[in-house]
């Protein structure tokens, strides 16, 4: 019998068409990236309804429903193939997918978004700032890493989400949960997945990281407002319902030791922690603290040396 990456490996050649280089919705992005982000993995059920379909580096989700899938998230565009693979893997076809939810709007989450959206005929949601960036491949002056990102395939169907809106699909409903921070219009998405009378609280979070470019500054006045906004969404996630965490980038929530935990037993399940959402928000908020601390610091120095202080 071939191996479980042996299987993929032939779905994936098989689902590669031979103009697949020539497609510019697959042009490589960043592909100095590709062997951290995009590193082959089988797909996998975490729970219930709940599966991911992407890679060692870049989660990718997707939502078993009984009137099809919710995909969320599109990796780069040269990972497309591998996610359809995936969901072929698992016995589905990339048009059963209905929906296609995006957390945030940069190209390593979604640069793969117009080619699935194209390939599936379901629209993309996101919110109502991430979907002006989608529509138009690129990132605006409000983005804290504008200066160094590159821009992606625009998005030609995306609908604009509010927060708190729920969407529904064969019998689930997900959640739109607004985590402004990393990005002006960074979305979560939450949702509950049951194995039989056993269910769980599953949260799907966009990344908290404050990584910043060029000579922004979460500190300055101007960016008060994204300050504040940043904070709150520590402190919703936190207090959350969040029995499963899955995080844009598996390292960003111990994903990778997870996943390799439940590959060798389910029971009990690695991801079940109610605690995940809190830790998350915690560690990345303690960062957030650090980030302003540096700013002001250097903003000090810089006031010093121009005084001759």
């Amino acid at each position: 019998m071939r191996s479980a990456m042996s299987v993929i490996a032939a779905l994936l050649a098989a689902a590669t068409p031979a103009h697949a280089e020539s497609d510019p919705l697959l042009k490589p992005i960043a592909p100095e990236r590709a062997q951290e982000w995009l590193t082959p993995q089988p797909p996998v059920q975490i729970f219930g309804n709940t599966y991911l379909v992407g890679f060692g580096g870049l989660n990718i989700a997707l939502i078993r429903t009984s009137d099809g899938l919710i995909l969320l998230d599109g990796g780069l565009p040269q990972g497309v193939r591998q996610i359809e693979a995936n969901i072929r893997a698992l016995g589905f076809e990339p048009s059963d997918v209905k929906l296609i939810l995006s957390t945030e709007p940069h190209y390593d989450h979604a640069g793969g978004l117009a080619a699935l959206a194209r390939d599936t005929g379901a629209p993309v949601i996101a919110s109502a700032e991430a979907a002006k960036v989608l529509r138009s491949g690129k990132s605006g002056p409000d983005d804290p890493q504008m200066a160094w990102l590159p821009p992606f395939p625009p998005v030609e169907q995306v609908r604009a989400i509010r927060d708190g809106e729920q969407l529904q699909l064969g019998g689930v409903t997900v959640t739109a949960l607004a985590t402004p921070g990393h990005t002006p219009g960074s979305m979560s998405w939450t949702w509950r997945s049951c194995e039989g009378d056993n269910c769980a609280d599953v949260v799907f979070a966009s990344s908290l990281t404050p990584l910043a470019a060029g000579d922004y500054r979460f500190s300055a006045p101007a960016n008060r407002g994204a300050t504040a906004r940043f904070r709150e969404t520590f402190q919703r996630l936190r207090s959350l319902p969040c029995d499963i965490l899955l995080t844009t980038h598996p390292a960003a929530s111990g994903g990778e030791a997870k996943l390799a935990r439940l590959r060798q037993d389910r029971e009990p399940n690695p991801f079940i922690d109610p605690q995940a959402c809190a830790v998350y928000a915690e560690t990345y908020e303690r960062a957030f603290t650090r980030r302003l601390a540096e700013e002001v610091g250097k903003g000090q120095v810089a006031a010093d040396a121009h005084t001759g202080a």
